[in-house]
């Protein structure tokens, strides 16, 4: 299983970003998939979640209405959308997905994507 996030960078407050997460190694189109975010000195939080199909998703509160999780199941990717951005959405982003395995589901991880939006 392997997932490869890109896109990240720095943006200047109320710019855009695109992140995408390519995933390889399992059946991508079967599984729900998530992007998180964790900002220095802060917990690892949820921030949109994608159904196996792409037709339900679900958002922090403090992205709701700036952030757009959307995926391609052809090309096995994952995207995040994300607009208006402020300083606080500075983070290292990271996709996942529980997938089962044979001692019960298992997390894996991204490496990360680092997003700074300065002010």
């Amino acid at each position: 299983v392997q997932l490869v996030e890109s896109g990240g960078g720095w943006v200047q407050f109320g710019g855009s970003l695109r992140l995408s997460c390519a995933a390889s190694g399992f059946t991508f189109r079967n599984y729900p998939m998530n992007w998180h975010r964790q900002a220095p000195g802060k917990e690892r939080e949820l921030v949109a979640t994608i159904s196996y199909n792409g037709m339900y998703s679900n958002y922090a509160d403090s992205v709701k209405g700036r952030f757009t999780v959307s995926r391609s199941n052809d090309e096995n990717t994952l995207y995040l959308e994300m607009n208006s951005l402020k300083p606080e959405d500075t983070a290292v982003y990271y996709c996942n997905t529980k997938l089962p395995t044979d001692s019960g589901p298992r997390d894996y991880w991204g490496q990360g994507t680092q997003v700074t939006v300065s002010s």
